[in-house]
């Protein structure tokens, strides 16, 4: 983190529905030794921490600092994540540019949070299981493979890449048919569902689901299906439930 500047603010983790302010234990980003309080405008009221006005760089520390308020916060309350690295000049600017300002549609976005989580979902292959399924699958694809042993690396060289391109396309039918299975199961037992791009050659699904609490059992059991269902192929990477980071992240501009 760096600074821009020498004047203190505050810090801001997310939004709650409060009329009393709420007591916390939780140390704010920084490491100041300050505990966490709010900033109240009528039934909202921001989580914050007292800071310089400087900005926040995203190292492993200072993102545990926030991830660990907000999962204090939310055992008790439904949030509004706010944007990592969110400094506020003022409580006065907190409450006249955030909470007064978009008072009507933080309140809309409690009603679609409330009583639901975020989970998240990601699958993989196992390591080489994906190239050995098309080489068995693809009659073309394991001549090609076959007719390259054994050969040098300038003779072929033309080939391998065919060979890749062909087995890059393949992956990507593949991996469409893999995630539309698992997102068929778990999309109707979630209200919303984003699906994030793919990292990795390995990974088949990225996904973020907003389940209501009384279907998170049934979600569960979801998951676990699949995975008898398909773990001899992927790797299921199960978590929640997680602030909704994926449906609602408040960005908030001084200056306008």
């Amino acid at each position: 983190m760096s600074e821009t500047g020498t004047a203190q603010g505050k810090y801001m983790y997310c939004i709650i529905r409060s009329g009393e302010p709420p007591q916390f234990t939780t140390l704010g980003i920084g490491e100041r030794g300050d505990i966490v309080h709010t900033v109240n405008y009528m039934s909202l009221a921001a989580v914050v921490s007292d800071s310089p006005v400087m900005v926040y760089e995203g190292s492993r520390r200072d993102m545990m600092a926030h991830t660990r308020v907000l999962e204090e916060v939310m055992r008790n309350c439904a949030i509004l994540p706010v944007r990592f690295g969110t400094v506020a000049p003022s409580e006065e600017a907190i409450r006249e540019k955030v909470l007064k300002r978009r008072l009507g549609g933080l309140i809309g976005l409690f009603a679609e949070v409330k009583d639901h989580v975020e989970l998240g979902v990601k699958a993989f292959w196992y390591e080489d299981v994906i190239f050995q399924e098309i080489v068995a699958e693809n009659e073309v694809v394991r001549a090609l493979r076959d007719n390259l042993m054994g050969r040098a690396l300038e003779e072929t060289y033309y080939d391998r890449i065919r060979l890749g391109e062909m087995v890059e396309s393949i992956m990507w039918q593949k991996r469409t048919e893999d995630s539309e299975r698992i997102l068929s199961r778990l999309r109707a037992l979630s209200q919303r569902t984003v699906v994030n791009k793919v990292i990795t050659d390995r990974m088949v699904l990225n996904a973020a689901f907003l389940v209501h609490r009384e279907q998170q059992a049934s979600f569960d059991m979801a998951v676990q299906t699949l995975d008898a269902e398909m773990g001899k192929r992927l790797i299921f990477k199960y978590v929640g439930p997680v602030p909704p980071y994926n449906f609602v992240n408040i960005v908030v501009n001084w200056n306008e």
